[in-house]
């Protein structure tokens, strides 16, 4: 289950700059206790980033379903859970060489971190 996001919020929130939304992003996956990516029965959504791999992934799916558009149209959100993304995901992730778009929106411009540095900043928030 996701919190409630008013389309001004959406608005809000999407008009941050790229690092405001990566904090916004992991203060709410540790509020919320999930992570949201794009998947369809094809498998998750990948992008790629200065020819790396990434996975992108937001705080909530309304952030992720307004990317659902174009070649990713047939795709819907996806909830992961704080557990299995700290145990399991992101530990494969590191293994695979994958990194994560985070929050990416359409300015363009989307933190691009790897899974070791978002498993230490998860952990960290946690903490506080």
């Amino acid at each position: 289950m996701s919190y409630t996001l008013s389309a001004e919020d959406f608005r809000a929130v999407a008009g941050k700059s790229a690092d405001e939304r990566h904090d916004y992003l992991l203060d709410t996956i540790v509020r919320e206790e999930n992570v949201w990516i794009l998947s369809s029965d094809k498998g998750m959504v990948m992008m790629s980033s200065d020819g790396e791999q990434c996975l992108p992934v937001w705080p909530h799916p309304d952030f992720a379903a307004d990317w659902a558009t174009g070649e990713w149209a047939d795709c819907s959100p996806d909830s992961v859970d704080l557990q299995s993304w700290l145990e399991r995901w992101l530990p494969g992730m590191e293994a695979d060489g994958v990194t994560l778009a985070v929050f990416p929106a359409t300015d363009e411009e989307t933190v691009v971190v790897d899974p070791r540095e978002m498993l230490d900043l998860l952990q960290e928030r946690q903490k506080a």
